[in-house]
C-alpha cells in the first residue's frame, strides 16, 4: 500500500480496525529493517495520541492524516497512525510495517472524531450491493488475493456462489468483528458436539474470523475432547502436538439453519509444520483459548487458507453478512497428505462426541494463545508464529 508516496506492506487483520504504520522515529530494535514512512508535506499531524497495549508487545504513537492508495484507490486527507515505538511485535522478522485493520469501526482505537476508518472511506462509494471485500489466503506467496467490490474469479465467478449468513452481532444493530455461529465439529465424518456458547444470548457458539491470528482457537474442554477424538496427539507445555503423519479430516460447520454447512481443514494445517516440529510431531493447527470474550472460536490462518470468503459492510436493506466458498476437497486433500507425509500409523480411536452442557462465564479480556506475529500481507503469506500470549489490544475479542 502507499502511505503519503511511501510503498509499504502491510498486514491486513480482520480482527482489528485501525490503520497505522512505523514512522522515521521509531528507533526500537522491533522495527528496524522495514521501510518506515517519512513525513512529507500532505501530512497534517493532531495532537491525539495513539496506542495499542498487546499482552507481549505495544505500539503507541500520534494520529495524523496523509493521503492513502490501495490499489486503484486513492484516500485523500485518511486518518491513520504514526508507531513512534513498537515492542515486541516481531516487525523485522514478518517485514510489515505496519497493520491495516478491516473490522468494524466500533472496534477502532483512533476516535472517530479523527476521521473514518480506511474500510468504511474505501468502500462508502460503492453502489450498496458491492459494498465489500474478499479474501483468498494462499499456500504460498503468490496465490493470496484481497479484492474491493467485486470477486477473484480465480476462487468464483461470482458473489453468488458463496454462501452468506448474518453477521452475529454484539449488541442490538451494533458490530464488531467478522463473526458468525458455528454448530459442531465434524472429525472424519463423525459430528463431534460443541459447548454451549459462552456469550451471552448466543444460542450456538460464535466463531471469530481473523486473518490476524495464524490457528484455530477454541474452548480448552472442546480442543482437548477434540485432540483425544483424532488420536495421535498429546498436551505439551506450549500446547498440543499431533504425529506430523497423523492423517484427519475436520470440518466445521458454520452458518445458521439451511446456510449451515461443514467447511473442510486440510489435513495439513492440522499438523502445521511451519509451526515448528519436535521430531515426530508437529504444532496442533487447533489450540485451546478460554478469553475470547466476544466469540467462542478464533478462527485463524490454519481455517481461512481453506475457505474464500466475503465480507459485506450491510447497507439499508440487509445487516453484514459473511460469504464462505469451501476451497478444500477432504479426501483429495486427504490423499495428498498421505502422499507428502508417508503412512499413518495411529490406530483409529473413537470420537468423543458429547460435550460438556455447563461452560463457566469468561471474562472480558484479550485473547490468550498461540497467535500470529505476520499472517495475511498484501500478496503474500507471512507463517512467523509465536508461542505467547498475544492481542492486537487489551479489549479484543
Amino acid at each position: 500500500m502507499d502511505i503519503g508516496g511511501q510503498n509499504f506492506l502491510a498486514l491486513l487483520d480482520t480482527g482489528s480496525s485501525d490503520l497505522w504504520v512505523v514512522s522515521s522515529n521509531c528507533t526500537e530494535d522491533d522495527c528496524k529493517g522495514v521501510p518506515k514512512y517519512q513525513p512529507t508535506p500532505s501530512l497534517d499531524l493532531s495532537s491525539t495520541d495513539f496506542e495499542l497495549r498487546y499482552l507481549l508487545g505495544e505500539v503507541s504513537g500520534v494520529v495524523g492524516t496523509e493521503t492513502v492508495g490501495l490499489g486503484p484507490y486513492e484516500i485523500v486527507s485518511q486518518v491513520f497512525a504514526l508507531a513512534n515505538e513498537t515492542t515486541g511485535l516481531g516487525m523485522a522478522a514478518t517485514g510489515n510495517s505496519g497493520i491495516l485493520g478491516l473490522s468494524f469501526p466500533v472496534e477502532a482505537s483512533i476516535p472517530d472524531t479523527s476521521g473514518t476508518t480506511l474500510l468504511e472511506n474505501l468502500l462508502s462509494p460503492l453502489a450498496e450491493a458491492d459494498r465489500y471485500f474478499a479474501i483468498g489466503l494462499g499456500r504460498d506467496q503468490n496465490s493470496s488475493s484481497f479484492t474491493i467490490g467485486k470477486v477473484d474469479r480465480a476462487f468464483a465467478n461470482s458473489s453468488a456462489e458463496l454462501t452468506y449468513t448474518s453477521v452475529y452481532p454484539a449488541a442490538e444493530s451494533v458490530y464488531d468483528y467478522w463473526k458468525m455461529p458455528i454448530q459442531a465439529i465434524t472429525v472424519n465424518s463423525t459430528t463431534f458436539s460443541l459447548s454451549p456458547s459462552r456469550v451471552r444470548g448466543a444460542p450456538s457458539p460464535i466463531a471469530v474470523f481473523d486473518t490476524g491470528t495464524t490457528l484455530v482457537l477454541g474452548p480448552s474442554a472442546d480442543v482437548d475432547r477434540l485432540w483425544q477424538s483424532v488420536g495421535g496427539a498429546r498436551k505439551t507445555d506450549d500446547g498440543w502436538q499431533v504425529r506430523c503423519d497423523h492423517a484427519m479430516v475436520l470440518g466445521m460447520v458454520l452458518g445458521e439453519g439451511p446456510s449451515a454447512q461443514p467447511y473442510y481443514i486440510d489435513p495439513a494445517d492440522l499438523a502445521w509444520r511451519e509451526g515448528g516440529r519436535d521430531g515426530d510431531w508437529c504444532l496442533g493447527g487447533v489450540q485451546a483459548n478460554d478469553d475470547v470474550s466476544s466469540g467462542d472460536w478464533l478462527l485463524g490462518d490454519t481455517f481461512l487458507r481453506n475457505v474464500y470468503i466475503v465480507h459485506h459492510v450491510g447497507n439499508s436493506t440487509q445487516p453484514p453478512m459473511i460469504g464462505l466458498l469451501g476451497l478444500t476437497d477432504p479426501q483429495a486433500a486427504l490423499q495428498n497428505f498421505r502422499i507428502e507425509r508417508g503412512d499413518d500409523p495411529t490406530p483409529p480411536v473413537p470420537v468423543l462426541t458429547a460435550a460438556r452442557q455447563h461452560p463457566s462465564g469468561i471474562s472480558a479480556g484479550a485473547i490468550c494463545g498461540i497467535a500470529a506475529a505476520g499472517g495475511f500481507g498484501f500478496g503474500i503469506v507471512l507463517t512467523v508464529a509465536i508461542t505467547a500470549c498475544v492481542a492486537k489490544r487489551a479489549t479484543k475479542y
